[in-house]
């Protein structure tokens, strides 16, 4: 998930103000704050000369100034302590949706559990290599490779076609032919983390759990943007309570997004369940939708064990995200441009227009993108996967969530060869004590959690 706003070379340095106070500004306006004219011609004028003094200093003038417009017409409450706030605007809590009960005996939800682990690690490696390559880009280079429409893992072209200058570096071990087991990547460190923390501390853990496991077993360097911010602030000192707005600019984006499938999992046909599990984890780092897209991302997954086919499970998956946030209006405009015949192609140009301003890394086109990759993949796999690397924005991050959903729907027995097989069943890892896992492994260990769950809850 490694991402920018900015070309896929730089980074969001959390220690540097040339990077987290123009992020800031930009985090602000995207959510509807007016700021000042001239403070925000000061903050370039001083990004622009790499002043960080001045920065700093620019800083809490801008936050402490800055006032949300009397015309923003969302409603989205946050924070670690707003869980009941956030509920009271799910329509599935309004409407008194309940559990559906997963169907098939144990043989059968182990095999969507491992399907679900395995598809996400499969999507998650055929976007690795476009990662931080614009759309027009990433068409250029599948035409270039025979290989669009994609439908499989992206080929290798060297020498690269003209507008493109590299791509991702995980090239090397995330392209067709080179694939030999599941490569590192932070959308799986945060699935394996998830179930580390379910089989430590139960379904009752706490942002505080999250915050002490992250220091334990995640290196600093191997988390990114709303994560590494966090983590800077926690062995500073500030408490975990705080940390998730405390020079935070990343607080939207889709760092808490990809770590929410897990808690979709271990809750099959019970979205409610998955996305308070996922709020638990969320709240530590993000806010807002930030937090919504995550609870959304694992309600999601929930449904798609209990949905008879993808677009019903996206359809579903709507009542879990609050009401008049802008999440909600999103995914409702993905859903009625597919209900009213629109192309793929139209709902991928509706995303960027409407979030031109917004990092590529953004929780909301981000789920808009997941969201198309569904309904238009009409269920199949390869296709879905497809359609969601070649929109664009956080390939890896995306694919992989859209890997899940299928997997959970259609079992592991029905996952194509040609993407699974390569995995190897291996996976490789940042997190501590978990490198060269055997994904079937994994996914063994997460169904003995919804047997373990439902006498928990």
């Amino acid at each position: 998930m490694s991402a920018s706003s900015r070309p896929a070379s730089s980074t969001h340095d959390v220690l540097d103000p040339r990077d987290t106070v123009p992020d800031e500004v930009e985090q602000l306006t995207t959510s509807g704050f007016d700021i000042d004219p001239a403070l925000l011609e000061a903050v370039g004028e001083a990004a622009d000369r790499g002043d960080r003094a001045a920065l700093r200093a620019l800083l809490p003038r801008v936050t402490g100034t800055a006032r949300r417009r009397a015309d923003w017409p969302y409603d989205e409450p946050t924070g670690a302590a707003d869980l009941a706030a956030i509920e009271a605007r799910l329509p599935g809590v309004a409407a008194g949706r309940r559990p559906v009960p997963f169907g098939g005996g144990p043989e059968e939800l182990g095999d969507r559990v491992r399907g679900a682990w395995q598809a996400r690690c499969a999507g998650c490696c055929m976007g690795k290599p476009l990662e931080g390559l614009r759309p027009e880009q990433i068409r250029g280079y599948l035409r270039a490779a025979d290989a669009w429409p994609l439908r499989g893992y992206v080929p290798l072209l060297d020498p690269l076609p003209e507008g493109i200058e590299r791509l991702n570096p995980s090239w090397e071990e995330a392209t067709l032919g080179r694939v030999t087991g599941m490569p590192r990547d932070d959308d799986t460190d945060y699935t394996i983390l998830g179930l580390h923390l379910l089989e430590r501390y139960g379904r009752g853990f706490s942002p505080r759990d999250v915050a002490r496991e992250w220091l334990d077993k995640l290196p600093f360097t191997q988390t990114f943007t709303a994560e590494r911010a966090v983590y800077r602030n926690l062995v500073s000192g500030v408490d975990a309570a705080e940390a998730a707005t405390f020079d935070n600019p990343y607080r939207e984006w889709i760092g808490a997004l990809i770590r929410a499938d897990v808690f979709g999992y271990v809750n099959p046909g019970d979205p409610l369940a998955a996305a308070r599990l996922a709020h638990a984890d969320a709240s530590l780092s993000h806010t807002a939708n930030g937090v919504y897209g995550a609870m959304w991302a694992a309600a999601l997954v929930a449904e798609a064990f209990v949905a008879p086919d993808a677009a019903a499970a996206v359809r579903r998956s709507a009542d879990w995200v609050p009401e008049r946030s802008r999440l909600s209006a999103t995914l409702a405009t993905v859903l009625d441009l597919h209900v009213e015949g629109a192309r793929w192609e139209d709902a991928i140009a509706w995303v960027d227009e409407a979030f031109a301003g917004h990092s590529w890394v953004h929780t909301l086109n981000n789920a808009a993108v997941i969201a198309a990759g569904l309904l238009w993949g009409e269920g199949d796999v390869a296709l879905s996967l497809g359609l969601t690397v070649q929109a664009g924005l956080d390939t890896d991050s995306s694919a992989a969530t859209v890997g899940s959903v299928l997997g959970a729907l259609n079992g592991a027995a029905a996952l194509p060869d040609a993407l699974i097989a390569p995995l190897d069943d291996r996976i490789r890892s940042a997190v501590r004590g978990y490198d060269f896992s055997r994904i079937t492994a994994l996914a063994d260990r997460t169904a003995a959690l919804v047997v373990r769950g439902a006498g928990e809850r």
